[in-house]
């Protein structure tokens, strides 16, 4: 079973859009009146950003620990990632390092945690 999208929730839809397309690789393909916005990327993935102004509740709450990650293929990738992301309004949990078995970081975003990491060795 392949997972097709993901629905994410977030404060501002615009800022979203230029994180995960400028930063993170993605295309935007839909973007309505900058409320909801479809972006895709090279696996064919569906990302989908919803604005928090469409719940009945505006706020964003995610789950501790919850969290959305995108594998590199090594660790110049998630260095060269790290570097880029600086300029951004992202806050950062660590630089580049060894995760369990993996090498990574995480940040946040707009209520929201991401990791950048190299497929752990466990899954070559």
């Amino acid at each position: 079973m392949k997972l097709n999208h993901i629905n994410i929730v977030v404060t501002d839809v615009p800022p979203a859009i230029h994180l995960f397309e400028n930063q993170l690789g993605f295309k935007c393909i839909v973007n309505r009146k900058d409320r909801m916005a479809v972006l895709t990327n090279t696996d064919e993935f569906a990302l989908v950003l919803w604005s928090s102004q469409l719940n009945k509740e505006q706020t964003v709450q995610y789950p501790e620990n919850f969290h959305i990650g995108f594998y590199q293929p090594d660790r110049e990738a998630v260095i060269a990632i790290y570097e880029k992301l600086q300029g951004e309004a992202v806050t950062f949990e660590s630089e580049p390092k060894q995760i369990r078995n993996t090498f990574g970081f995480y940040f946040h975003f707009d209520h929201l945690m991401i990791e950048i990491s190299v497929i752990p060795a466990s899954f070559d």
